[in-house]
């Protein structure tokens, strides 16, 4: 009795082993034919490129460029005129409230950087302090080759009065702060103008302050100097 015991036993072991062992089996021939069939499957591409030719050549008209090259010339020229941009320029841009393309007299805004902050002294022509009509002259002296009179009024009375619409760079403005014409600047466009203020030393301001309008006599214009030319040095 315990020998059949033993044998029904042993039989059942030995069918539940191979049992497990035909599914491992099983396991490893699907994961292998898988594998198998995947790889056939991966190496069985075939990329190939479109063929050239059939791509329909752009039809363009002869001398006319289209937008993209038109943007790339005009982006190129526009790194260049950047480029030739000084700092100087678009410092006083800024200061004017003006297009730094606008800003082109170099030899201009070079004597005014110099001069800048400059303390005001009455009958002065140096860095160690100067008056208005001193300023005016050695502007239009260095920048324009002008040689003017020494006084604001000599400088009124030899200029060429011309209306507030029609003032350009380079012109001379008049003001009457104490008995007739008794301050000048030297006008920058956009209403500004460069002088040497009794209390500030040299700056620049604007005539639309209201200091400077109720003051404000005219503008003159010195024959013999081309403010319409740009300068750039």
């Amino acid at each position: 009795m315990k020998y059949l015991l033993f044998i029904f036993v042993a039989s059942s072991i030995f069918s539940t082993t191979a049992s497990a062992q035909r599914r491992v089996n099983a396991v490893k021939l699907d994961k292998t034919y898988s594998k198998a069939r995947s790889v056939k499957f991966i190496e069985g591409i075939e990329i190939k490129a479109s063929p050239v030719s059939n791509v329909q050549e752009e039809t363009r008209v002869p001398g006319i460029r289209d937008l993209e090259t038109e943007r790339s010339i005009s982006k190129t020229e526009n790194d260049v005129s950047i480029e030739k941009i000084s700092s100087l320029q678009f410092k006083y841009a800024q200061l004017l409230n003006r297009n730094v393309e606008e800003v082109k007299n170099i030899n201009l805004y070079r004597f005014i950087d110099e001069w800048m902050d400059t303390r005001y002294r009455y009958g002065g022509s140096d860095k160690n302090g100067i008056d208005c009509s001193g300023l005016s002259g050695e502007l239009m002296r260095s920048v324009f080759t002008v040689n003017l009179p020494r006084t604001a009024r000599e400088q009124y009375n030899i200029s060429s009065k011309i209306d507030n619409d029609n003032m350009q760079e380079g012109d001379l403005v008049f003001f009457n702060i104490s008995r007739g014409i008794s301050h000048v600047g030297v006008y920058l466009g956009n209403n500004y103008f460069v002088h040497a203020s009794l209390n500030n030393g040299v700056i620049i301001s604007n005539l639309e302050e209201p200091y400077y309008t109720k003051h404000f006599v005219g503008a003159g214009r010195v024959i013999g100097i081309d403010n319409t030319t740009a300068v750039i040095n």
